[in-house]
């Protein structure tokens, strides 16, 4: 607990110390690379919980600099096993009766280990071969230390942190991550998940999922078929076996487009590892712990999204957004409008004179400072996508993305439901041939709003940035007055502790100041700020 608190200090401390210094942004890069290998070795030294962490930050780059969160991206789980006495005890603790009453013969030696369950092969009486996932027998307590000293970070990072856009709801972050660990850590939780796939994918030709056996599954173990194959990525292995890679691709792309525009979960960790391949070119899914949800109103709330970004409603567009948790209480939606109407209206391709970078870099700055916080669920999208993307470019790295999609969009089409069809007929509505001069209109504007957001924007972030750096001085105070308490009290200095915790007290007071005042101006602007 004290390695990952001290560590989350001392960042803190690092962090702040630059900004007050005022590097610059190559040295800043390579003080976030250093800070990442570092957060990247304690995950490995303390195990545990931490490296699921570890791989949620890893996604999370619209929070942290890349230059930390690559450190992070080839995160894997890297544990040593543990003992196979501890092992059986948890599963004749979970059974209720000795092994040997369960099975008809088990490995004790794991296939696979983790940070949280470790895998094992066995044999049922009737001698079929399963897999048997186990959770480590330390994880329930070493989850309440970790998620202990996570909250006690997340607090102090939401109340002192150089907070990166300014408007990072931590709480919401800290909840998102902690139901993320928590399902995954409920075997039941997976259970229901590989029925739920099961049932969806039925009729899917050449498409396996484990079969699983309820009756000796618990929340600590599951039960399931063993299923051998080889990782989907091997294309020597396809070559051997003469799978065709172009079919290949499209019947993997079948099985998980509707995963992405259908309300429902999705795989969210489809690594190479949890997407196998059979000799005969049947796809093996593995591994339902990690799933994202897309309930029915975030789906309907998609269809409406893109109907109002084709149509041209950016207003409605900003109210959908906030809908589906992208923007953070208090967000000004005029903001968010107007933001949308110039990136969405921008076509570079028409406006030649147009500094491109410059109009880029324009637009990402703007973003920056918008209380703009991309939920957990669509970032776990993102990520199933880009990991199936990068799937297909191996297996068929000869045809376009776009042209192993076509197939499987239409197909999802013709087989979809109506709000489908009203998609694509609103998308052709929104297409007449004149709307090329409202385009060419709306970028002569383009630059104009440009100008005059830049400017209102700086003034905020410069009113902004002067409450910042009031609560950067409290804060060092309150960190002095903090190293003086125990100095004084392990030195039993009296003096120097009284003084200490005077220090602390003014330095609190001056800090709930500075942020009510803060507050209270943020307010006042949302009120003021049109657009």
């Amino acid at each position: 607990m004290w390695k990952i608190l001290s560590f989350a200090f001392s960042m803190f401390l690092r962090v702040y110390w630059f900004r007050i210094r005022k590097k610059s942004v190559t040295e800043c890069e390579v003080l976030w690379e250093k800070l990442g290998q570092q957060f990247r070795q304690i995950l490995f030294e303390l195990e545990g919980v931490l490296i699921k962490v570890g791989q949620f930050i890893s996604i999370r780059k619209d929070l942290l600099p890349s230059s930390f969160t690559d450190q992070l991206q080839d995160l894997v789980d890297q544990v040593p096993p543990s003992s196979w006495q501890d092992i059986k005890s948890v599963l004749e603790q979970e059974w209720g009766e000795p092994i040997e009453y369960v099975l008809l013969s088990i490995e004790t030696k794991a296939v696979a280990s983790a940070s949280i369950g470790e895998v094992y092969r066995g044999k049922l009486k009737d001698g079929t071969d399963v897999a048997i996932k186990v959770q480590r027998p330390s994880i329930p307590s070493i989850m309440r230390t970790d998620f202990r000293s996570l909250a006690i970070i997340f607090w102090f990072a939401q109340h002192f942190a150089p907070i990166p856009k300014g408007f990072i709801n931590f709480k919401m972050l800290f909840k998102e991550l902690k139901y993320v660990i928590e399902r995954e850590l409920d075997f039941k939780k997976e259970l229901e998940t590989i029925s739920h796939f099961r049932d969806r994918f039925a009729s899917y030709q050449q498409l396996t999922i484990p079969n699983i056996y309820p009756q000796i599954c618990t929340s600590k173990v599951m039960v399931m078929e063993w299923i051998d194959g080889v990782r989907i990525t091997d294309v020597d292995f396809l070559d051997r076996s003469q799978i065709n890679r172009e079919e290949l691709a499209q019947r993997l792309m079948r099985i998980f487009l509707p995963q992405w525009l259908e309300a429902g979960v999705f795989h969210a960790d489809p690594h190479a590892g949890n997407v196998l391949v059979k000799s005969d070119g049947t796809i093996v899914l593995l591994d339902f712990g990690m799933v994202g949800e897309i309930s029915k109103k975030d789906a309907t709330n998609f269809q409406n999204l893109i109907q109002a970004i084709l149509l041209k409603n950016y207003a409605q567009a900003a109210v959908i957004l906030k809908d589906l948790g992208f923007l953070l209480p208090g967000a000004n939606l005029n903001i968010i409008e107007n933001l949308l109407k110039d990136v969405l209206t921008l076509d570079l391709n028409q406006v030649k004179e147009m500094d491109v970078f410059a109009v880029k870099k324009e637009m990402n700055d703007m973003v920056k400072l918008l209380p703009i916080q991309v939920p957990t669920r669509f970032i776990f999208l993102g990520r199933s996508f880009v990991t199936i993307e990068g799937m297909l470019q191996t297996i068929d790295p000869n045809k376009e993305m776009l042209d192993i999609i076509k197939p499987a969009f239409s197909e999802w089409l013709k087989q979809g439901t109506s709000n489908n069809w009203k998609l694509v007929l609103q998308w052709i509505h929104a297409l007449p041939i004149f709307k090329i001069f409202h385009t060419l209109k709306d970028l002569l504007e383009t630059p104009q709003r440009l100008v005059v957001q830049k400017e209102a924007l700086q003034h905020r972030e410069f009113y902004f940035s002067i409450y910042e750096n009031q609560k950067k001085q409290t804060f060092i105070l309150s960190v002095l007055g903090f190293l003086g308490t125990f100095t004084g009290i392990y030195l039993n200095f009296s003096i120097l502790w009284k003084f200490s915790i005077g220090l602390l007290i003014v330095a609190s007071l001056l800090y709930i100041i500075s942020s009510w005042r803060q507050r209270k101006w943020l307010k006042l602007m949302n009120r003021k700020t049109m657009y």
